[in-house]
Order: structure tokens, then C-alpha cells, then sequence
């Protein structure tokens, strides 16, 4: 398969969110911009952000109170303000 080259005018913020992005997930950029580009349009992105809905639906208020547990357990310990600095 053939490639053609393109060019892509980014603001510098963008572009170094991009990398970091396909970064983590272990691609180089072009690759990255490649495989947005194919997602958004084979429709797997909107697969994918529905699915993601249905699950919110279905759990949504089971994951609102497993969030709720795992903020109060990992919460800060309220510190006293009458001890001794």
C-alpha cells in the first residue's frame, strides 16, 4: 500500500498532546493520526462512545458509589490544627 505524504499545521500544544498521546500507547504520530482518522471514520470511535454509554447506563450509580469509597478511603487525614508544628 501506498502512502502519500500530507502536512498538518498544529499549535504547539496540540501537537505535544498529540505525541504524548501517541506516546502511551506505544505509537509514533503519523501512526497515531492514522488510527484517529480510521476510527472516526469507520465508525469504530462511535461504537466504541457508545458502548462506553451503555456501561454508564447500566453501572453508572454503582460507579458513582465505588468512586465515593475510593475517594473516602485514600482521602487525606484531616490534620489537627492544635498540634505542635
Amino acid at each position: 500500500m501506498s502512502r502519500k505524504q500530507t502536512q498538518l499545521r498544529l499549535t504547539p500544544d496540540v501537537l505535544e498532546a498529540g505525541k504524548e498521546a501517541a506516546a502511551a500507547r506505544g505509537l509514533d504520530f503519523n501512526r497515531y493520526v492514522e488510527r484517529l482518522i480510521a476510527e472516526d471514520t469507520t465508525g469504530a470511535r462511535a461504537a466504541g462512545m457508545a458502548a462506553a454509554q451503555r456501561l454508564i447506563d447500566s453501572h453508572g450509580s454503582f460507579l458513582d458509589e465505588l468512586e465515593a469509597e475510593l475517594d473516602t478511603q485514600h482521602a487525606p487525614a484531616p490534620r489537627n490544627r492544635d498540634a505542635a508544628a
